[in-house]
């Protein structure tokens, strides 16, 4: 005698359509977006370290600690990030002139010269992610995400 598999129920049954859920859009979104990315920055840049990058150049130098929490990334993530970009020469760091326990993480030469190449991308990423959107709607989404983000 053989057992069958349950059935799951559908979505006429439970009501959840997966294609209306907040989760689902804002991961085709992004995956739009990551693709738009990828193809318009400079340097093989993936969105986070681009982050980094922007900050520092925007904020200098800074701990690491700092950084990560500024991006919104946890410890090890921003870890791995900034070793990555070490390891590519487009960050440094040296030791805190005002507390030698702690270093600072800043931009080298290449990475000031990529990151000022790769916001101007950056800018047409976002223009481009957006473009289907009237003027209004675009401002709509931005405040809404910025609320729940």
């Amino acid at each position: 005698m053989t057992e069958t598999a349950p059935r799951a129920r559908t979505s006429a049954e439970h009501g959840y359509l997966l294609d209306e859920q907040i989760g689902f859009l804002l991961r085709k979104a992004y995956q739009r977006n990551s693709t738009i990315f990828s193809e318009l920055v400079p340097g093989k840049l993936t969105p986070t370290q681009f982050s980094v990058m922007h900050r520092l150049a925007e904020d200098g130098p800074m701990s690491q600690n700092r950084l990560g929490r500024t991006v919104a990334m946890d410890g090890a993530t921003t870890k791995g990030v900034v070793d990555r970009l070490i390891a590519r020469g487009f960050l440094s760091t040296a030791a805190d002139p005002d507390d030698r326990r702690r270093h600072l993480v800043s931009l080298t030469a290449a990475g000031v010269a990529l990151i000022d190449e790769a916001t101007e991308a950056a800018a047409r990423v976002s223009a481009e992610t957006l473009a289907p959107l009237r003027d209004r709607e675009k401002d709509t989404l931005l405040r809404l995400l910025t609320k729940i983000a």
